[in-house]
Formats: C-alpha cells, sequence, structure tokens
C-alpha cells in the first residue's frame, strides 16, 4: 500500500466522484480509478459505492476514513519535522475567511513567502464552519476562523478582535428602517459566522426568515448592499477600507451582538512543524502591530 493510494483515496472521499477528484489532484480520472480498484482489491473489500451522481463511501470505507487520515498526515508532518528550523520547506495549507484574508493577511502572508521561500504555502478561504471541518480533517494546517470554537479536537488562539456592524446602503440612516426595508441579507454561503449573527440579530427585532442572497466574495456582498439590494453585517475595519465605503451606511450595535473574536485554530494533536513555527511566529509580529 503506498501513501499515493490514500492520498487519491481521502480525494475522492471528500469530492464524492472521480471527476472532481481528478480535478483536484491534476491527474487523469483513469489513473484515480485505477488506483482506487487496487487499494480494495489490497484491503479485500469495496471502500466506494458507484452511482449516477459519483461515489459514496461503504461502511467500510467509513471506518477506513479515519485510519487513512492519520497515516497521510502523519506521513506529511515527518516530512516537515525533518526540514531545516532555519530553512523551513514543504507544504503548510492555511484557512481563512473572505474577510481576514482580503483585509488582514496579505501582509502577513508577503512577509512569511519572502522568509520562507522554499515553503508551498497555500491558501482555503471559506466560511468558518468549512475551515474548521478542514482542520479537523487534517486539509488545513490551521484556520482563520470566527470564535468561538468549541470542537474538542481543536484549540484556537485569538489574533484579532473586530467590531461588527450592520451595513446599508447610504440611503438608510436608521437600523431599524434598515433591517426592516432591507429585509434581503447579503451574506456568504451557510456556515460563515456573520450571516449566523445577522440572521439571530433581526430576529431579535421580530424579523424572522428573511430572503438570503449568497455570494462568494466580499465586493460583491457591498456592491449590492450600496446599490440598496439588502443588508449585511461585517467588520467595521473591512468595510472602511473597501473602496467605495462613502456609498454605504455603517451602523453600531449593542457590545453582545458586535464584539467578534478572529482565531487561529489548530488541530490540538498536531505537531508543529518548522513551516508552521516560523508561520506562528510571522503570525505573533502582525498580531502585536496590528
Amino acid at each position: 500500500m503506498e501513501t499515493t493510494d490514500l492520498q487519491y483515496f481521502l480525494a475522492v472521499a471528500r469530492a464524492k466522484g472521480m471527476t472532481r477528484a481528478s480535478e483536484e489532484l491534476h491527474t487523469v480520472q483513469s489513473n484515480i480509478s485505477s488506483r482506487i480498484r487496487a487499494l480494495e482489491n489490497e484491503v479485500g473489500v469495496p471502500l466506494f459505492l458507484r452511482h449516477a451522481r459519483g461515489v459514496t463511501l461503504t461502511s467500510a470505507g467509513e471506518k477506513f476514513l479515519p485510519y487513512a487520515e492519520r497515516v497521510v498526515q502523519l506521513m506529511r508532518e515527518g516530512i516537515d519535522l525533518i526540514g531545516d528550523v532555519e530553512d523551513p520547506r514543504g507544504r503548510l495549507a492555511v484557512g481563512s475567511m473572505e474577510t481576514t484574508a482580503g483585509w488582514r493577511l496579505p501582509g502577513l502572508l508577503a512577509a512569511y513567502t519572502f522568509d520562507c521561500p522554499q515553503v508551498d504555502l497555500l491558501l482555503e478561504t471559506g466560511p468558518t464552519d468549512d475551515l474548521v471541518q478542514g482542520v479537523v480533517d487534517h486539509r488545513l494546517d490551521g484556520a482563520f476562523v470566527s470564535g468561538p470554537v468549541t470542537h474538542p479536537d481543536i484549540e484556537g488562539e485569538t489574533v484579532f478582535r473586530e467590531e461588527l456592524v450592520v451595513v446599508s446602503s447610504r440611503h438608510e440612516t436608521d437600523l431599524d428602517k434598515a433591517l426592516v426595508n432591507g429585509q434581503k441579507v447579503l451574506v456568504f454561503r451557510s456556515g460563515c459566522s456573520y450571516r449566523g449573527r445577522l440572521l439571530a440579530l433581526m430576529a431579535s427585532r421580530g424579523i424572522n426568515a428573511p430572503a438570503v442572497m449568497e455570494f462568494g466574495t466580499l465586493e460583491g456582498i457591498l456592491g449590492c448592499v450600496a446599490a440598496g439590494m439588502g443588508v449585511t453585517l461585517l467588520p467595521r475595519s473591512v468595510v472602511s477600507e473597501w473602496s467605495s465605503h462613502d456609498q454605504v451606511t455603517m451602523h453600531p450595535l449593542a457590545e453582545d451582538f458586535a464584539l467578534a473574536e478572529t482565531l487561529f485554530v489548530r488541530r490540538t494533536d498536531a505537531t508543529v512543524s518548522p513551516a508552521m513555527a516560523r508561520f506562528l511566529k510571522q503570525l505573533q509580529v502582525m498580531d502585536r502591530s496590528a
């Protein structure tokens, strides 16, 4: 059994299909299919059920999954730990909320890549729930997420404290009117903590089940808010840095809704590789200067 076979198995399990896994791994589908069949022959049972929509794990595959994840992660950690502390190498996969990636991380990432040119630094953006799961599944070495996070396999450290504001078009200067008139909320996809907070705020004011429009980019959300399509909830610092911030109104909130912490989370059992050690050092420098 080769580590590559396990990596292919994990990719197919994540993607729920050979075609999507081949795109992720940048190889042809036939190569993945043959490696999966070889792995199934070696373990002696089918690991996937094939159907028209793709594949799903069999009961044996479900049982095998955490062991495959552990083996691949241990191999990665072993390779990374061999690296020179003064000249770290290998792969470092970091996740981040879109807002943090766009406004907080460019300086950190630029400094890190200059300091550690041999590290293959990967950045994945997404909502908090997806990023936490990525860390749990060993897909990400760490992630910037909105706190609190209570998963038993995750530990986190506060790196930023944000003031959240409701954002409406510039014509809506009253918070209550903005929430009522703009019952359509413009947010990132499900799993975004800011989305959950905004819906909770509206529910507390008697506005239930507002229409939701999902976006993939921060600029798309703010542009549509400025056009009067609805409201959103974002860190004040992010909105203030937006090039067209004069086209929107930022409504301050009570402290229980306004304060949000951004955490950098990692698995509790993760080994600190030289690449991660240098990243954490850069993060501490940035945190002091933020």
